[in-house]
């Protein structure tokens, strides 16, 4: 297996088994990334590369959008909603018009909310991880009644 395959591989595994707040930082940095990769392709001339930094990108991003749900999120989900097409809009105009500035602010834009959740799950992390020690903190159950130790102890 090559180094390509061991690395996507890995990256599969990684998204299957981590939970929801994981798999949207990821998704955040990608979207980081692939607009990083469009901005660098646009720069050396390479539309081709750049049209497909943008089109993924884009599919990160729509995939975000298509996954807010409106009734657990409320205005939450509304604010975020108006921010992603906000930054579908930016991306195509930026696309375009061949015009870097647009993926500056958005990526800008995605490392806000990146830091945002990175702060998120680091505090729902450590709620659960309280949360488990609070479980293990519980008086153990004895594993033999006091009056049967008290009778084995008389015998002894």
């Amino acid at each position: 297996m090559s180094h390509g395959r061991h690395v996507q591989a890995y990256r599969a595994n990684q998204v299957m088994t981590a939970d929801p707040g994981v798999i949207l930082l990821l998704l955040y940095q990608g979207a980081i990334d692939f607009l990083r990769q469009a901005k660098d392709s646009l720069e050396k001339k390479n539309m081709a590369a750049k049209g497909q930094a943008i089109s993924k990108a884009l599919a990160i991003i729509s995939e975000l959008l298509a996954s807010l749900n409106f009734e657990v999120g409320g205005e939450v989900a509304r604010n975020l909603e108006s921010l992603y097409l906000f930054m579908i809009d930016h991306i195509t105009q930026a696309n375009l018009h061949n015009d870097p500035t647009p993926l500056d602010e958005t990526i800008t834009l995605l490392s806000t909310l990146k830091e945002g959740w990175d702060e998120a799950v680091a505090m729902e992390r450590k709620r659960l991880a309280q949360e488990a020690v609070n479980k293990t903190s519980i008086d153990p159950q004895p594993v033999i009644s006091r009056s049967h130790a008290t009778t084995l102890i008389a015998r002894a």
